[in-house]
């Protein structure tokens, strides 16, 4: 039996199936979106300032969910439920620090990273970037009222993460300044960030330490054995921390270090049990993925069939390390606070 750690995709994808029909009929089907949705509806946005009681804010993506459709996702009930699902899980990393906003979006489907058409897969997600930054402009403009933000997405959310980063965070306009000067951290865990990223977008700053600020947090999981993914594809190096003990080297974290991977609630998200000490990790020097120690039955560990190949821990980022990663939350908002009040005081 597989293991139980429930997360986004697991049981997702075992209810529902993968269906990857032919690439090369679906690409005269790809158009360019001719609008986005309407974010000043309720109905399009998931968290609406949940948790109002913290101070900061989390604008958060949301991972693939979809299985089904050909290249973007329709807004239906299914879509709706099945991202409510991973965001439920996603949500409780954030959720004792800040207030959450996360938007529905026509996303990619899973099917789309298949596509043959370069042209075509290339517009599939720029359409669903055009909701998410629809959205991020509606909630700056709307919704945070000046106070210090946290963004964070998994998988295809921490590429829309970094799309973000493009677009608005970069050069020396006054509104890219404010907005670099109140970015806590951005989490765009299980998606590479590369040396080629960060020269052409210099806002993108790797994460050096546990308290640095203003910097992306990245990493993608592996057992060691594998060579190319769908996320890491051979000869990519990616940039990543080590969630254990915040180095970037290849220094080894003992699982000592580890405070809690967790198993939830498929459906809602609740934390079921806490492994504390389970598992190490080590950033490998080649591929700078995270190469996780003590995991048993490799076997054990869902992917996602015909995309990850077996080793990936891609569907695991966030929940091999949760407790880690929840506290670490906390400690880069109180770094930002305490030195946005020294700075104020100045």
């Amino acid at each position: 039996m597989k293991r139980a750690i429930s997360i986004f995709g697991a049981m997702l994808f075992l209810v529902l199936g993968l269906h990857m029909s032919s690439m090369e009929s679906q690409a005269a089907n790809v158009q360019p979106f001719t609008s986005t949705l309407d974010y000043s509806k309720a109905e399009n946005w998931l968290y609406d300032g949940a948790y109002p009681e913290n101070g900061v804010d989390v604008f958060m993506v949301a991972p693939s969910v979809d299985t089904k459709s050909e290249n973007n996702s329709s807004m239906t009930d299914g879509y709706k439920k099945a991202f409510r699902n991973a965001m439920n899980q996603q949500q409780a990393i954030y959720a004792n620090t800040a207030r959450i906003y996360a938007p529905y979006y026509r996303q990619a489907s899973l099917n789309a990273y298949s596509m043959t058409d370069t042209a075509a897969k290339k517009q599939v997600f720029e359409n669903a970037y055009m909701d998410v930054s629809a959205a991020f402009k509606y909630y700056l403009k709307n919704k945070n009222n000046g106070r210090p933000l946290i963004i964070a997405g998994f998988s295809q959310g921490a590429d829309m993460c970094y799309r973000i980063l493009e677009e608005y965070y970069g050069g020396d306009g006054k509104e890219a300044v404010a907005l670099r000067d109140n970015l806590i951290a951005v989490y765009a865990i299980g998606w590479p960030m590369t040396k080629e990223m960060i020269e052409k977008y210099p806002q993108i700053v790797p994460a050096s330490g546990e308290t640095d600020t203003g910097v992306v947090v990245s990493f993608e999981c592996e057992d060691g054995n594998v060579t190319d993914s769908l996320t890491v594809p051979a000869g990519t190096k990616m940039i990543s921390i080590n969630p254990l003990n915040w180095r970037t080297d290849s220094r080894v974290a003992p699982r000592s270090l580890n405070k809690g991977s967790v198993t939830q609630d498929s459906k809602t998200g609740a934390i079921t049990s806490v492994e504390v000490g389970k598992h190490g990790a080590y950033i490998d020097p080649n591929r700078g993925t995270l190469i996780v120690s003590n995991l048993g039955n490799i076997d054990d560990y869902f992917t996602i069939g015909g995309l990850f190949p077996t080793g990936s821990l891609h569907l695991y980022d966030n929940f091999l390390f949760f407790v880690n990663l929840q506290e670490n939350v906390q400690k880069r908002t109180n770094s930002f606070l305490q030195q946005k009040a020294v700075d104020d005081a100045a």
